[in-house]
């Protein structure tokens, strides 16, 4: 009998350890060179995120990590992908004309509009921890509909924060309340992620508090204005 739980996501990191790919798969799919999008000759650059899950929780899992990271091609982030992920049913063989489809030509309109189609009937999700994706479903448990104010306030950030400390790192959390920002995994029984509890406690310990800008490109997440010269907002983020 096939596993039902034999599929898991992954992700191909540059050399500054940032993620330019994810991907879901099963079998060798991650090791895969038969492929648009490369995986990088060092083997270390190719990590697991989640691993024995189901096919439509790595479908789940592959969208909301694709909308974390943004893709270059739209102008949201810095990964390669070309599509929002939680297409490609396994098993699926493209035929001739299909490849020559997928081979970068411009799509007909009749694509185009099967394709705004679709993206008008995706709806914006949160967990209340500032993480969004656009979904047609609930992306899972603990998620919630519209992009919540956290992710509202965050999202110049996500797409632009090459200059943070975080940039490129992931929550993981080892299922006993402990939890960590990195980009690889920090080991066994490490999942990506925040458990509910901690999800809980964050935005409790962040419903008061709000954005603040001294015009300078700096900013603060703080409940009271910092000192004087600053005021409400992100303001223009620098490049």
């Amino acid at each position: 009998m096939v596993n039902p739980n034999r599929f898991y996501t992954y992700a191909y990191l540059r050399e500054d350890r940032t993620p330019y790919y994810i991907g879901k798969g099963s079998g060798n799919r991650i090791y895969d060179k038969r492929r648009t999008i490369k995986p990088p000759k060092d083997k270390s650059r190719i990590i697991f995120l989640k691993q024995n899950l189901t096919e439509d929780e790595a479908f789940k899992h592959e969208i909301y990590m694709i909308a974390v990271f943004g893709r270059k091609d739209l102008g949201t982030g810095i990964l390669q992908n070309l599509t929002d992920g939680g297409e490609g049913p396994s098993g699926w063989v493209p035929s001739e004309e299909t490849r020559r489809k997928m081979s970068g030509k411009i799509p007909s309109e009749e694509t185009r509009a099967k394709m705004s189609k679709v993206k008008q009937n995706k709806k914006h999700w949160n967990d209340g921890c500032g993480n969004h994706i656009r979904s047609i479903e609930c992306p899972g448990e603990g998620w919630f509909p519209g992009m919540g104010e956290e992710s509202k306030r965050s999202k110049v950030i996500v797409r632009t924060g090459k200059n943070s400390s975080s940039y490129g790192k992931l929550w993981w959390n080892d299922g006993c309340g402990n939890s960590k920002r990195s980009i690889e995994c920090p080991g066994g029984g490490w999942v990506v992620g925040l458990c509910k509890e901690q999800k809980r406690k964050m935005s409790e310990a962040n419903k008061d508090k709000r954005w603040w800008n001294d015009g300078n490109g700096n900013t603060k997440f703080a409940e009271e204005c910092p000192g004087e010269r600053w005021i409400a907002g992100r303001g223009k983020i620098k490049k």
